[in-house]
C-alpha cells in the first residue's frame, strides 16, 4: 500500500511539473529535461508513468474532465445555477490550479501541439452544458425557443473566446469580471424569469460553487 501511494504522488508530481512546464513554454519547446527538473524525479520514475511527452501532455489535457466533476455528482439543484457555475468554477480554478492551465494552454495552442487529440475537452464541455440544458428544459427553467445543442456550443465558444482574451491582457487577472459579464449577457435568453432572478454570477461564485460542491449535498 505504502509503495502504491508513492507512486500516485509521483505521477502527480509529474503531472504538475510538466503542466507548469507546458503552460509556460508551450508543447513544443517543453523539454523532458526541463519537466524531470522541476519535478525532481529520475527519468526512470517518469518514463515509468509517462511512456512519452506526448502521453504526458494527454494525461494533462485530460485534467479538464476533472476539474468540475464535483459540480456534476451533486443530486438535485437548479440547472441553470449549475451551467453558470461550469464556467464561474472554471475561472476560479484557472488562477489556481497549474494543472489545468497546462491542459488549456495545450488545448488553445497550434504547432505540433495540434497533432493531440485536442478535441476531446471541447467536445466534453459542450456536452456536458447540452445536458444541463436539456435537464433545465424538462424542469422548466429554459425558455422555450432554447436550442440546447446549438446554446451549449455558443458557451463554450464564448468562454474561450474570453479565457484567451483575458489571459493576452491580464494573465487572467480579470477572468472571474469578463465570466460575469458574459453569463449576465446570455442567461437573460435562455432562463426563464423566475429562475433568472435567483442566479448568482456576483463575483467569488466560483470558490463558492466549489466549496458547496465539496462540503455541502443538494437535495432533490
Amino acid at each position: 500500500m505504502a509503495k502504491q501511494d508513492r507512486a500516485i504522488r509521483t505521477r502527480q508530481t509529474i503531472l504538475e511539473a510538466a503542466a507548469v512546464v507546458f503552460d509556460e513554454r508551450g508543447y513544443d519547446a517543453a523539454t523532458i529535461n526541463e519537466i524531470l527538473t522541476r519535478a525532481e524525479v529520475t527519468k526512470g520514475a517518469l518514463y515509468f508513468h509517462f511512456p512519452s511527452k506526448e502521453d504526458l501532455a494527454l494525461a494533462v489535457i485530460d485534467a479538464q474532465a476533472e476539474a468540475t466533476s464535483a459540480l456534476l455528482d451533486r443530486p438535485g439543484g437548479c440547472r441553470m445555477q449549475r451551467l453558470v457555475d461550469l464556467g464561474m468554477v472554471f475561472a476560479h480554478q484557472l488562477l489556481v490550479d497549474p494543472v489545468l492551465r497546462g491542459s488549456v494552454r495545450l488545448t488553445m495552442e497550434h504547432g505540433s501541439a495540434a497533432l493531440l487529440h485536442r478535441s476531446g475537452p471541447f467536445t466534453g464541455w459542450i456536452e456536458l452544458h447540452t445536458r444541463l440544458l436539456v435537464e433545465g428544459k424538462e424542469r422548466g427553467e429554459v425558455l422555450p425557443d432554447v436550442v440546447p445543442a446549438e446554446v451549449g456550443e455558443l458557451i463554450v465558444g464564448a468562454f474561450g473566446g474570453i479565457n484567451a482574451l483575458s489571459q493576452s491582457v491580464s494573465d487572467r487577472a480579470d477572468l472571474e469580471r469578463r465570466a460575469i459579464v458574459l453569463y449576465e449577457h446570455l442567461m437573460p435568453s435562455i432562463a426563464v424569469p423566475a429562475v433568472l432572478a435567483r442566479l448568482d454570477m456576483a463575483p467569488g461564485r466560483g470558490a463558492r460553487a466549489l466549496a458547496l460542491a465539496t462540503l455541502e449535498p443538494v437535495s432533490a
